[in-house]
């Protein structure tokens, strides 16, 4: 770092955020995913790492609220080898059931299709508990939203009683979403079920979602606590204060939080070609406030993810994006101390 400029330009080939850190020099280590399978409305997702890379490049790095993030070092692996013919072999699979409504769990394009995202699984879990183990805080970078699930696992085995904070347009608590047990629409679901680590999941935005999801939040016993976008809005109109909502929100989580964030939790002017755009939502510097309420609150930020960032035909999603992940690496080093409040704090 001796002879790194944080005031001055990145070059091209620099690494994510402009900055000069190895892994080994890193304090936050960011696992690109770029697998997309299962969407079902728009593509383009596994596109999200490398745009969110280039766009990181013109992101000043220091933050008003956060401060000198870099310093404790960001570094952003190469994504694994087999992924991109997973994804390109699965995405086929996929798209032609999806095209005829879904199928069975049998059918042998969904097995193939769950056997790659199953496969998916594996590579983000081992990576991640390799990150824990080295006492780094683990980012992934979607992808669609099926691909953190690994993460969330690995989390939950090292810090058991683990809360996740998720902000979402949707609540991905869909049983197999036509079909696919590994769906972009059923993480949430599958965390439930297959990760008994996860003591509370706390949603943020959700404003898009079946009876059948309805119900399972109902019938939870608490495990899911649910702040739908309409309920947060007439609250708001009649009084309440964003801060306020966030704070209630937050008091919900333990003390060990894995952050979950699909950029289209956001208004869908900040995030127009995501594959699954929903109006209403948070605005960019809403989000933020929440996760400094996060960070601020005692908690600790275990990892995080950001997900279904689709690159359109401008930089503009992958601009919104690389911005939101550095408030991330920002509030999980300043909830264990390590980056300073910033001129706003």
């Amino acid at each position: 770092m001796n002879e790194f400029d944080p005031n001055g330009a990145a070059g091209a080939d620099s690494g994510i955020f402009g900055l000069p850190h190895d892994e080994k020099a890193a304090a936050v280590v960011l696992v690109p995913v770029p697998f997309a399978a299962t969407v079902s409305y728009g593509g383009g997702a596994e596109l999200g790492p490398d745009a969110i890379l280039a766009a990181s490049r013109q992101v000043d790095l220091y933050d008003l609220q956060f401060g000198r993030v870099y310093e404790a070092g960001i570094h952003l692996q190469a994504p694994a080898a087999e992924l991109a013919a997973l994804h390109r072999d699965a995405r086929a699979l996929a798209a032609g059931v999806i095209e005829r409504g879904g199928a069975g769990r049998t059918d042998p394009a969904v097995v193939a299709v769950d056997r790659a995202g199953a496969r998916v699984n594996q590579l983000v879990h081992d990576a991640t508990a390799r990150l824990l183990a080295a006492g780094k805080i683990p980012g992934v970078i979607g992808g669609d939203h099926a691909v953190p699930f690994g993460a969330i696992a690995a989390c939950a085995e090292r810090f058991p009683g683990l809360g996740i904070l998720h902000l979402d347009a949707h609540a991905d608590l869909r049983i197999a979403y036509e079909g696919f047990q590994w769906s972009h629409a059923s993480i949430m679901d599958n965390v439930l079920r297959e990760v008994p680590g996860v003591a509370r999941l706390v949603q943020v935005g959700i404003r898009d979602f079946c009876e059948q999801e309805f119900d399972s939040i109902r019938g939870s016993g608490g495990r899911v606590v649910t702040h739908f976008d309409l309920v947060w809005q007439q609250r708001r109109f009649t009084g309440a204060t964003f801060d306020a909502l966030c704070q209630e929100a937050i008091a919900a989580l333990p003390a060990d939080v894995y952050v979950s964030f699909d950029i289209d939790g956001l208004d869908p002017a900040l995030c127009p070609n995501t594959g699954t755009p929903v109006p209403g939502g948070l605005q960019f510097a809403e989000a933020v406030h929440l996760l400094v309420t996060l960070a601020r609150s005692g908690r600790r930020i275990v990892g995080f993810d950001l997900v279904e960032v689709a690159p359109g035909a401008t930089e503009w999603d992958a601009n919104v994006a690389a911005r939101m992940l550095y408030k991330l690496c920002g509030a999980a080093l300043q909830a264990r101390g390590g980056a300073g409040r910033g001129a706003s704090g």
